[in-house]
């Protein structure tokens, strides 16, 4: 947990549902989580099943910052081990649930019998809970004190979710996940959220050619990704949030488009990748 650096490494990059087949291990097969680390302090982005391997090499503490609840998001909560131990706290952030519900009655109703043998509220950690309206900048010591800013933005997704953008020394990574987008439209509001970033995580389930086969499933395709890097004038866009049926051959075709039209300014998400942004 150095100070004075700005990284993201991948734990997990799939979307849906964990994925356990030799076709899809070498971009790994474990749900949404990404491990930011930003001058001292660590964030986590969503606690799929990839929220598991990074257990074993987190910090005391550690700030959650869910896109949403919905269960690929959340699923490896349950089984990270630090939530057992009494030595570790973590802020769990959620901007989709007001004012119908808060963030720990969610996870409650998760983490508890029948569903799990040991009910949240039992565990050893320390769990301190934040919900906001998104659209909202995230205040706390901890950020003030190392000179980061966290700005939100409503994402059109069922049941809501919430992007996130980690700004520091100027540079600044945006986090974009299970967001639908209108045919053919570029969304202004958006692109001016994610505009000059350095890096931007962005949800790329599905292709252009199967996209309205899934209008109101709330995700986006990569092609689409790539084109709102290149309006919004972002520096790496990550593509993300890989369907489970999207293959390692698959996946590598996006790829090679990538390497021949946007060489340097895109690139698949796969697990273990780290980026240094400072």
């Amino acid at each position: 947990m150095d100070q004075g650096t700005f990284s993201a490494t991948f734990w997990g990059v799939r979307g849906t549902m964990p994925t356990a087949h030799p076709s899809v291990m070498r971009y790994g097969g474990n749900t949404s989580c990404v491990e930011v680390q930003c001058n001292g302090i660590t964030f986590i982005l969503d606690a799929g099943s990839g929220i598991v391997n990074l257990a074993h090499h987190l910090p005391n503490h550690a700030h959650l910052l869910l896109s949403h609840t919905h269960i690929d998001h959340i699923v490896g909560l349950c089984c990270m081990s630090k939530i057992f131990s009494p030595d570790f706290s973590m802020d769990i952030w959620a901007g989709h649930l007001l004012p119908e519900c808060m963030v720990d009655e969610v996870l409650s109703q998760m983490i508890s019998p029948p569903l799990f043998p040991i009910p949240i509220k039992a565990v050893a950690a320390q769990l301190n809970y934040h919900d906001f309206y998104a659209g909202s900048e995230l205040f706390h010591k901890h950020f003030l004190d190392r000179g980061i800013q966290i700005y939100t933005y409503a994402l059109q997704h069922p049941d809501r979710a919430t992007a996130y953008r980690i700004v520091w020394n100027g540079k600044s990574l945006c986090y974009v996940t299970d967001v639908e987008h209108v045919t053919d439209e570029l969304d202004e509001s958006l692109m001016h959220f994610i505009r000059y970033s350095d890096v931007v995580i962005y949800d790329s389930t599905y292709d252009d050619s199967n996209f309205t086969s899934y209008i109101g499933w709330g995700h986006s395709t990569w092609q689409h990704a790539l084109r709102m890097g290149d309006a919004a004038m972002v520096d790496k866009m990550v593509l993300f949030h890989h369907d489970p049926s999207s293959t390692d051959d698959i996946l590598d075709q996006r790829a090679d488009y990538i390497e021949q039209h946007h060489a340097g300014k895109a690139l698949m998400a796969r697990e273990g990748l780290t980026l240094v942004l400072a």
